[in-house]
């Protein structure tokens, strides 16, 4: 995407904070390129776990893919943000509300995205979610998770530290609580299909993964 197009969609929200976060989020950041990657050419409807601004939908729809997207996210402020966005961007088929996944999911058939938000989450709730995610992949779909993997690397002790002042700015209202290893994602997922997990810290410090199920 281009700089222009990164000043435009910073444009869309009304803090400073968010102005300046979205183009160097767009910029450093390989986690939309991704999620594009694997959804390109689905037409399913995506439900987004943890979507915060809703940057995930408006990249998608500027890169041409116009599926419904639901957007959840545990942080009021931030679903006001990607309400306030959707409007101002024209952006349709878009949707987005303030959840506690805790609670459990809602209703859908598609494509699920979990981004960057697991490690907030106990053991226990953790294999719950992503049965419940799992769960609501079409046949045909695919869940996309990023995560952090728990391993011995230097990546992942930076990968802790950057959740934990995450936390300390208030980016994020809650602390990390436990890292999911690769064997987690192959033991809960793997009923459902095919599971690929490969590196995706891009040009960053940070450990994290892409984990896809493609459901049968």
């Amino acid at each position: 995407m281009s700089a222009v197009l990164h000043a435009r969609l910073a444009g869309l929200y009304p803090g400073q904070w968010d102005r300046r976060y979205v183009p160097a989020k767009l910029k450093s950041d390989p986690l939309y390129g991704a999620v594009h990657e694997e959804l390109h050419g689905s037409d399913l409807p995506l439900l987004d776990l943890g979507c915060g601004l809703g940057l995930l939908a408006f990249y998608l729809r500027e890169k041409g893919l116009h599926f419904p997207v639901h957007g959840l996210d545990y942080d009021s402020r931030k679903i006001d943000g990607a309400r306030l966005a959707a409007d101002k961007g024209g952006y349709e088929a878009v949707a987005f509300d303030h959840h506690d996944a805790r609670k459990g999911l809602p209703g859908h058939s598609g494509n699920v995205t979990i981004l960057d938000i697991l490690q907030f989450f106990d053991p226990a709730q953790q294999e719950t979610l992503l049965q419940l995610a799992a769960d609501r992949v079409a046949p045909g779909g695919k869940l996309i998770i990023r995560s952090g993997l728990r391993d011995d690397s230097w990546r992942f002790k930076v990968t802790v530290a950057g959740d934990w002042l995450a936390k300390a700015t208030l980016w994020m209202k809650a602390a990390p609580t436990h890292y999911p290893g690769a064997n987690d994602f192959q033991r809960i997922l793997s009923p459902y299909g095919r599971v690929r997990i490969e590196p995706l810290w891009g040009g960053t410090p940070f450990n994290n993964h892409r984990i896809v199920l493609e459901r049968n």
